[in-house]
């Protein structure tokens, strides 16, 4: 009873800096509380000039980090929020004021327990960036080597916790009194919300990811990722190399310096392949402000708290969907969909290759250059309720990805398509993976991994029958006649026989 009515106290500071941004609407949609939500309305809603989306990511930048993750999480899911609005609240700004450098400094020396100029030789106290979970300060080690030094916001885990209570008590909440918002997995939700949160909050986890990353493009002459100084890094501190370069989408000071747009945009086409395809690994919080060109004409990412997965099944998938998008061969795309089990089987293929139809015609029927992957798949999730889809959670991560890298892009060159360039490398990548050859290279793998499995499944079966041999009498070991193959024997070859025609069949292509 004192947590529902903590939650109702909560939930009542929340709703007024809603109200007063005008950005009440989600509450009122939701159906919770009407009564508390109604009064809430009525006592302090201000009447602000923009969009529902522009509104809310006001709202939430005020209620603080926790609610500003929320917000980016929430940009991805276009199924609950609409299209408008998660495309406002992609432009969510995450910064906030700078907390104390003496803060910064007191959880640097704690973390890695040392005194601050045991470690570097200069540590500059003014922060060059602040966001919702930890802001960022040059420093120059002993060794002369000039980093940055991200640190976490002080207080800012405990806040979290008292956060993602109110966020499950509101999802239990929907789903107990609107069933119809159960298809969506409301407290599934707030749980993958969690789960992404809890990781940028462990800044070693952030490390590891940048150094998957980079260990992903050893040898790329085009493609940097800052290295991690492991010595300096700990679960409140990461400390990696300090970038110098322009902004990618500062595109007078990239031509100044003597940069070419196209060559920019085409690496960046190739980079995101190559992380989504080849690797199943992608840097998935790609705005401008985490995509640098060095001063050696390379690309390189700052900030790895958001990372994306794609398994092998969805990578194949994502593939054929997006070529047969781009050749608008519809039925393809509705054949990847059920044999991927993304569709219910009792659905019907026809109805659903006329549905992709009307989602891909408008947005391929426009000039080369104005084709939107990003708005493709937008627009194809959205189908899920329709057709009993199930939410993809990594794929929405994607389709978010690849909207602000065509924003990116059309910043570069708003001449060229990016996932056109990209198209013959996915095009290749498939030959390579669905083609004969790789058909043959997979059975060849299984054979392999059977033929390694055999010497233990025959070893297994000997030891069985030597254990079963073990049980028999002795009397009945002095009946048997020398001439004659013991019991056991035969029982072994029978295994063994047995043993071999199930590698044999298994085999079989």
């Amino acid at each position: 009873m004192f947590g529902h009515t903590k939650n109702l106290i909560r939930l009542a500071i929340v709703a007024k800096t809603l109200a007063n941004n005008d950005a009440l609407w989600p509450l009122e949609r939701l159906g919770v509380a009407k009564p508390l939500v109604g009064l809430v309305r009525l006592l302090w809603r201000r009447k602000r000039p923009g969009r529902d989306g522009e509104r809310l990511a006001l709202a939430l930048t005020a209620l603080g980090p926790s609610f500003i993750k929320l917000g980016q999480a929430l940009s991805v899911r276009s199924d609950l929020v609409g299209e408008d609005v998660a495309v406002d609240l992609t432009q969510l700004q995450d910064n906030l004021p700078a907390f104390d450098s003496a803060d910064a400094i007191k959880i640097i020396e704690a973390e890695l327990e040392q005194p601050i100029a045991a470690m570097f030789e200069k540590f500059d106290p003014e922060p060059i960036a602040a966001a919702s979970i930890a802001q960022v300060h040059f420093a120059t080690t002993l060794e002369g080597e000039d980093v940055a030094v991200k640190v976490l916001r002080p207080g800012v885990r405990r806040q979290f916790n008292h956060d993602i209570e109110l966020f499950y008590w509101l999802a239990q909440m929907v789903e107990r009194t609107m069933p119809i918002m159960k298809r969506l997995r409301s407290v599934e939700v707030v749980s993958r919300f969690e789960e992404w949160v809890t990781v940028e909050m462990d800044l070693r986890l952030e490390a590891a990811a940048a150094s998957e990353l980079a260990e992903n493009f050893i040898g790329d002459e085009k493609f940097h990722v800052p290295k991690v100084y492991w010595q300096h890094t700990a679960e409140r501190v990461l400390t990696t190399e300090r970038i110098r370069g322009f902004r990618i989408d500062d595109v007078e000071g990239l031509s100044e310096a003597g940069h070419d747009m196209d060559a920019i945009l085409a690496n960046s086409s190739r980079i995101f392949f190559l992380q989504v395809f080849r690797d199943g690994f992608f840097h998935a919080d790609m705005h401008p402000g985490n995509m640098f060109v060095d001063l050696q004409g390379r690309l390189t990412p700052v900030d790895f708290g958001i990372m994306g997965r794609v398994s092998w099944k969805d990578r194949l998938f994502l593939a054929d969907m997006l070529v047969g998008f781009l050749a608008r061969d519809y039925k393809k795309v509705a054949d990847v969909h059920f044999e991927a089990g993304f569709v219910p089987p009792h659905k019907s293929r026809d109805a659903f290759c006329q549905a992709l139809r009307a989602i891909g015609e408008p947005l391929l029927d426009r000039p080369l250059n104005e084709i939107s992957v990003g708005k493709l798949l937008s627009h194809l999730f959205q189908t899920t309720d329709e057709y009993d889809m199930e939410t993809q959670p990594e794929l929405l991560l994607l389709q978010k990805t690849m909207l602000v890298a065509e924003g990116v892009g059309r910043k570069l060159n708003p001449e060229v398509n990016m996932w056109m360039l990209a198209r013959p490398l996915i095009e290749d990548w498939m030959i390579a993976n669905r083609g004969p050859e790789a058909r043959v290279r997979d059975f060849v793998g299984d054979v392999t991994t059977s033929i390694q499995r055999l010497p233990r499944i025959l070893s297994e079966a000997e030891n069985m029958l030597e254990r079963m041999a073990l049980d028999q009498t002795v009397d009945n070991k002095e009946k048997l006649s020398d001439s004659k193959l013991s019991g056991s024997s035969a029982l072994s070859l029978i295994a063994i026989a047995v043993a071999v025609g199930a590698f044999v069949i298994a085999t079989l292509p």
